[in-house]
């Protein structure tokens, strides 16, 4: 009975720590398990409890069930009325096997199956050639998507015909490692589609290959230009960043560009507006005259303090950092 009590041990462990992780019970695999073990034999097969040494090979229908055939042999001994010989055993069986939990690192698994037992008996004594059913539990602990651990307890009816089913039952527990191959291999996940913003960080637009075939809206984003406090004045470093870009508006003749000026929060509403409609046009007028660029490609809006960039604590700060990221220009640049 004790051996009983350790099966039902196994099954409750499994069922409390069966998900401390996460794993994956391979579906539409074959797997190979080496293992050792041990064998309590029943009084009347008369002879001595000893380990055996087994391979099963199966295949994983789904991540819940599978099939699996073993093999399985004992060096023991013959033990009656003083007599000790040498005796070879070997098992075979046909197992379903259930995995209770299969999406966990540790799986608890129940099987049942068929088989036979074959005993090689000392000289004088009949072998024996006997049917068996087997069942039992085990739990599986993955390494990672293809090798577990596994350990599993067995209880083996053997048996000539069925009249004498409960005659003989031995008790195996076996350890092994379980390697899966064959199954379908992990789809890569999707790249995430890129979502154009117009207010994205600072960037440097690269030069895009539109399709006359494939009509698309493609936002690029300029990196900003930055003026003076209360200045429209495009300084040097602003001239150097439309220099970068003005080839790209070359590149893509049937690019539309929309131009936006913003100011810092100091000074009220409606002179901000018009000053930022200033920087815009400042510009704008740039791009006209030194890039060769139709006026009917452009447009442009004044935002004044709206969306800014930074929070502005302390607007009369007019120095402070987040006022200089708000005196700015944004290039929005549409290829229709």
């Amino acid at each position: 009975m004790i051996k009983y009590y350790i099966a039902v041990a196994c099954l409750f462990f499994s069922s409390i720590t069966g998900n401390l992780a996460s794993a994956n019970e391979p579906e539409l695999a074959y797997f190979i398990t080496p293992y050792i073990g041990y064998t309590w034999y029943d009084d009347e097969q008369n002879v001595d409890d000893n380990p055996a040494y087994g391979v099963r090979i199966g295949y994983n229908f789904t991540k819940y069930f599978g099939m699996e055939t073993s093999l399985e042999y004992t060096d023991t001994n013959y033990d009656n009325d003083n007599d000790s010989r040498s005796v070879n055993i070997g098992n075979y069986r046909l197992d379903a096997i259930f995995n209770l939990l299969p999406d966990n690192q540790l799986v608890p698994f129940v099987f049942a199956g068929v088989g036979g037992q074959y005993i090689d008996y000392p000289r004088g004594i009949d072998d024996r050639n006997a049917a068996t059913l087997n069942y039992g539990a085990g739990l599986k602990y993955f390494l990672d998507e293809s090798v577990a651990l596994r350990a599993d307890i067995r209880q083996i009816h053997i048996f000539q015909n069925i009249d004498d089913l409960d005659d003989r039952r031995d008790i195996e527990a076996t350890v092994g490692v379980t390697y899966y191959f064959g199954g379908p291999e992990a789809q890569p996940a999707p790249d995430p589609t890129p979502v154009s913003q117009a207010t994205a960080a600072p960037m440097v637009a690269q030069q895009t290959a539109v399709a006359e075939t494939q009509p698309e809206v493609v936002v690029l984003v300029f990196e900003d230009i930055h003026f003076d406090f209360d200045s429209s004045a495009l300084k040097p470093e602003a001239k150097a960043i439309l220099k970068r870009n003005i080839q790209l508006l070359k590149d893509n003749p049937r690019t539309h560009i929309r131009i936006a000026g913003y100011t810092s929060a100091s000074g009220s509403a409606e002179y901000n507006k018009k000053l930022s409609e200033r920087r815009a046009n400042a510009v704008k007028n740039y791009l006209i005259n030194e890039g060769i660029i139709t006026e009917e490609r452009l447009s442009m809006i004044g935002y004044g303090e709206m969306n800014p960039a930074k929070y502005e604590a302390s607007p009369q700060d007019i120095l402070s950092q987040a006022a200089k990221a708000n005196m700015r220009v944004l290039f929005e640049i549409i290829v229709k």
